[in-house]
């Protein structure tokens, strides 16, 4: 069938919306699917390229939300240039469904099936917006034939208005090899905002050294200038440097703290073999089911404990890594394109 799967946020910037939409381009085309991609932009992301025909739509702002930076496109004349992409598509697969303004045109157009993806854990106010604007907000979801949400907590948001069945995240599980670890170490994977917890991290640390000398600390896609000990940041990497640090680490920590909708980080991590200290926040602790040491999110003495107990008791570390990589093949990309292929079947049924 002929797909078109719209993105909010601009193709350009790294993230976790963008990441998706692009690889399931790449693992519907492995089912035999006619799939493109549109969204906001205007050239691809550093250091790799956007699947071919993808169609940009001109540059993005970013705006700050759930204390994170959001890169979108405000430009309310989108619907033509959506109207025209999508008139030849069997299906359309709408990421964010709700926001500006690419993804809300794209709802609110035509007579054509559509499966809309919810990912977002919205924080406290944009939820109390959902309740409050309802009413409005239903015949606009009314357009979408079949929603889906990544997780639980994404689906909470709406599920007031919209019945959403659970597609979760996908990885290219073969990417991640586990193969010899590094002595000791433990990686950290997320941008340096507050809400991913890099700090309560460098808190918990000095008690990890003091207890395993030998401990070293990689932290990926965040870089400080105040050095501390057996700590190195590697700043941004390239998808394959991700992959080789992470397939040799023993231990992978998630101190996030909220606003997490799904975890895409903890399944990488798991694919890789790491052993998975996270916090437990409601959608990590949904990823990772028994795959992982769960931690308060915020407690940096809570965090080193378990981070100690995993680098000096060997049989509990190997036994959390062999669950990890179990629990990783549930989110393996062909399934989930699997998943969605039945979706997009529903739909244009429903339609």
């Amino acid at each position: 069938m002929k797909v078109m799967i719209v993105c909010p946020y601009d193709l350009g910037r790294n993230g976790g919306v963008q990441d998706q939409a692009i690889r399931l381009v790449g693992w519907l085309g492995d089912l035999g699917h006619d799939v493109m991609l549109i969204g906001p932009g205007t050239e691809g992301p550093s250091g790799s390229e956007l699947p071919t025909g993808t169609i940009l739509m001109g540059r993005t702002r970013t705006v700050t939300a759930n204390k994170s930076s959001t890169p979108i496109m405000l430009n309310p004349r989108v619907r033509k240039t959506l109207s025209v992409a999508m008139a030849d598509a069997d299906v359309v697969h709408i990421h964010e469904p709700l926001m500006p303004t690419v993804s809300l045109a794209a709802t609110r157009i035509g007579d054509i099936p559509k499966v809309g993806t919810f990912h977002a854990d919205p924080p406290t106010w944009v939820r109390r917006t959902y309740r409050s604007t309802g009413m409005l907000l239903r015949p606009i979801l009314s357009n979408i034939d079949v929603a889906t949400a990544t997780s639980p907590v994404s689906r909470s948001a709406i599920a007031h208005m919209i019945d959403a069945r659970i597609i979760p995240n996908g990885v290219e599980i073969g990417a991640y090899r586990p193969t010899d670890k590094r002595s000791a170490s433990v990686v950290f994977l997320g941008r340096d905002d507050p809400r991913k917890g890099l700090d309560v991290l460098l808190s918990a640390w000095p008690s990890v050294i003091q207890a395993v000398p030998d401990a070293n600390l990689t932290v990926i896609g965040a870089a400080r200038d105040a050095p501390m000990p057996s700590v190195t940041y590697l700043g941004r990497v390239s998808e394959q440097e991700k992959a080789d640090v992470l397939s040799t680490s023993e231990v992978y920590c998630a101190p996030n703290l909220g606003g997490e909708s799904f975890g895409i980080v903890l399944v990488e991590a798991m694919a890789a073999g790491c052993a998975v200290v996270a916090s437990g926040i409601p959608a990590f602790a949904h990823v990772a089911g028994d795959a992982a040491e769960i931690v308060a999110p915020g407690d940096p003495v809570g965090l080193a404990s378990r981070i100690i107990t995993l680098l000096t008791n060997e049989e509990r570390r190997s036994e959390l890594q062999s669950a990890a990589r179990q629990r990783a093949q549930v989110f393996a990309g062909q399934t989930v394109a699997g998943m969605f292929e039945a979706a997009y079947m529903d739909a244009i049924a429903a339609h």
